[in-house]
């Protein structure tokens, strides 16, 4: 069997995906800005995304805070610092490990689902059944999982950052003996505006990541149902490849912006 490889071929594949992704992000933006707006389906979306993840993202940050608590009291140890464990808890959960992880972890939850779902649909031609009765699929089935994602997501952060700096808490104080008041009085004195804004920014972002990758590779489907396996597992890939890279910018950009 013989292989080719065309650099040309291969660079204009991947600019026409990019373009029909941003395509398809501007029709899913514009959708949720004029009618008809689909409420019942951004509802359903609501429950399935936020509700349905609640009990992974709450684990997930309550032994992310344990963890950081046990590690950070055993570093500032050597410097007799050990009192400054809950800033440094407080910190990492809200700029950075409370966004990226519940990030992460709503992804692979959810993009997937998303693109097998609307994959599924795809090769089973439902998407050109709801065209031929003149209902828009962006506007059906993007848009309301767009702004679910990008409004559960957020709330979703702020429960993880909340359930972090109770882990890390109960570990500071039952394992590591650390005074509690001072525990949680250090988290909330450590904050400032620049920091609260940088961690609430970076799940708006995450969530719209998430729900248009995801929606993308389920309306890009093809092949039947190994081509439903393929797009639900390159989503994934993707949105959490697309995560990590826009944390650094955002971080990169509030750093500039407000200095820490």
């Amino acid at each position: 069997m013989k292989f080719s490889f065309s650099p040309s071929e291969f660079a204009k594949d991947k600019v026409a995906s990019a373009q029909e992704y941003f395509l398809l992000c501007a029709r899913a933006m514009g959708s949720l800005f004029t009618r008809p707006i689909y409420f019942g389906d951004i509802f359903l979306q609501m429950d399935s995304i936020g509700f349905g993840s609640l009990p992974i993202v709450v684990l997930t940050g309550f032994f992310t805070g344990c963890v950081l608590a046990l590690q950070a009291a055993a570093s500032l140890q050597d410097f007799g610092a050990v009192s400054m464990t809950g800033r440094l808890v407080s910190l990492s959960m809200m700029k950075e490990l409370g966004p990226v992880l519940t990030g992460l972890m709503v992804s692979g939850r959810n993009a997937s689902g998303m693109a097998s779902e609307i994959g599924s649909m795809k090769v089973t031609e439902q998407i050109d059944a709801m065209r031929a009765l003149g209902v828009d699929p962006i506007r059906k089935l993007v848009a309301p999982r767009v702004a679910a994602s990008v409004f559960m997501l957020f709330w979703l952060t702020v429960l993880s950052d909340a359930c972090g700096v109770a882990g890390g808490g109960l570990v500071s104080v039952f394992m590591l003996g650390i005074n509690g008041h001072t525990f949680f009085h250090s988290t909330y004195l450590v904050l400032v505006y620049g920091d609260v804004v940088q961690g609430m920014t970076k799940p708006i972002f995450f969530g719209f990541i998430i729900s248009t990758i995801g929606c993308y590779f389920g309306m890009s489907t093809t092949g039947g149902t190994q081509g439903v396996g393929r797009s639900t597992t390159q989503a994934v890939v993707v949105s959490s490849v697309l995560i990590i890279v826009t944390d650094f910018l955002i971080s990169r950009a509030t750093i500039g912006i407000f200095g820490r």
